[in-house]
């Protein structure tokens, strides 16, 4: 039996996540608005007596199906605004409405709920079990889910297919490259059918011939219908998005339309 416990990367996962997020009627938006709408959303930490406004009045929307890039220089709050957008954290003020859910008013467990449902993670170091195959890598959110073993083994597998390693099902991250771990991240990601798929540096640990194919790899997603948020502080990978957000001392510096 896996030892999900023990990686680093479902710290934030409870055993009640395939339970639907609990909402009262004021905490859930008509159908038809933005899949993400953050809207004056500010970040603050208490440092002694001082306050560090990581985030500061951030508003934007994000629609289904869109290819979005953030970037930023380091202390920008970028992975700031990541954490919040993937339910890692929650705003000091202001709205975040995911799907149709204020997920800035939820409890900890509503937020892990959420995340299991709505965000696909893709990490920069791939977080995969050393000792688990690809398959049982990918099945890891199934298992987090309650869902049985011949139904998360066959979508497991389609999810590894959709990434082109559908003849790597039976190898360890030991026995892959760096392109093909992070293609099995990327799998794991997707293998639930969240609303987001959310990516943090996807190709910080990876060669620039690799980087290129994992940014291939993205776009077919995108034209498959996938909704992509894609962090990183590499201008390059970022122009290869659809739209790109800039971040600077906490705030929007930018934002547009690349294609």
């Amino acid at each position: 039996m896996l030892d999900t416990k023990a990686d680093p990367m479902y710290k934030f996962m409870d055993e009640e996540r395939s339970n639907p997020a609990p909402s009262s009627a004021s905490d859930v938006r008509p159908a038809g608005k933005p899949l993400i709408s953050m809207e004056n959303i500010w970040k603050t930490y208490q440092m002694g007596v001082e306050q560090l406004h990581a985030l500061r009045d951030v508003s934007f929307k994000v629609e289904k199906g869109e290819y979005l890039a953030i970037i930023g220089p380091s202390g920008s709050g970028k992975s700031t605004l990541m954490n919040l957008i993937g339910c890692l954290d929650s705003p000091s003020k202001g709205d975040y409405w995911i799907n149709g859910n204020l997920v800035s008013e939820m409890t900890d467990d509503e937020l892990a709920r959420i995340r299991n449902k709505e965000i696909g993670f893709v990490f920069q170091t791939f977080n995969l079990l050393a000792r688990a195959t690809a398959l049982h890598n990918v099945e890891l959110p199934l298992i987090y889910a309650g869902m049985r073993a011949g139904e998360r083994h066959d979508k497991a597998q389609a999810a590894l297919a959709s990434v082109e390693l559908g003849d790597r099902v039976g190898h360890k991250p030991n026995e892959l490259s760096g392109g093909q771990r992070q293609r099995v991240a990327i799998a794991r990601a997707l293998v639930n059918h969240p609303s987001i798929l959310l990516a943090d540096e996807p190709t910080g640990a990876l060669d620039t011939k690799t980087s290129h194919e994992i940014m291939e790899l993205f776009e077919k997603l995108h034209e498959e219908g996938n909704t992509i948020i894609l962090v990183t502080h590499e201008h390059d990978i970022a122009e290869r998005a659809h739209r790109v957000i800039t971040i600077r001392d906490g705030r929007i510096e930018s934002d547009k339309k690349t294609k």
